[in-house]
């Protein structure tokens, strides 16, 4: 499972979860791929592409 850390572009368009660094889910967004992940609340966090 690859991690996308806030900042960085999206590679593929799709729903991604935001989780912080004990694995507690931030929730769900879609993103379109050559986006930037957003800013996250806590430090740490990253997201990864959602299965479904």
């Amino acid at each position: 499972m690859e991690k996308y850390r806030p900042g960085e572009i999206v590679p593929k368009s799709g729903n991604y979860r935001a989780l912080d660094k004990n694995e507690n889910d931030g929730g769900t967004l879609y993103l379109e791929k050559g986006d930037r992940f957003p800013a996250t609340q806590h430090e740490g966090s990253y997201y990864v592409m959602s299965k479904n």
